[in-house]
């Protein structure tokens, strides 16, 4: 029965530190995945808030702000509410992760 015991004991400690990295890697991901949006929201409003110090208006659309302004959306991975209400009121801008 001990050598049952002596031999399982390594693999269980395999197993558990499997599961751990594993764990770990996931929240990895999703960290990584909230920090992208994050990055991303930030750089549009910083791009609007840029434009209308240097034009007197806000940006009418992500699109103008790309072109203008060189903020890169990746559109496979991103999907950008924008919303602009009026030229000087900022407008809203969320950004959500497409589903894989």
């Amino acid at each position: 029965m001990s050598t049952i015991r002596t031999a399982a004991l390594p693999l269980v400690f395999t197993i558990a530190m499997l599961i751990m990295i594993v764990y770990g890697l996931n929240q990895t991901e999703i960290s990584s995945r909230a920090e992208g949006i994050r990055i991303l929201e930030e750089s549009l409003f910083r791009a609007a808030v840029t434009c209308y110090a240097i034009e007197g208006r806000y940006p009418p659309s992500v699109a103008y702000i790309e072109q203008f302004y060189g903020v890169h959306v990746d559109r496979a991975r991103f999907a950008i509410f924008y919303e602009a209400f009026s030229p000087n009121v900022m407008p809203e801008i969320v950004v959500f992760e497409m589903m894989r």
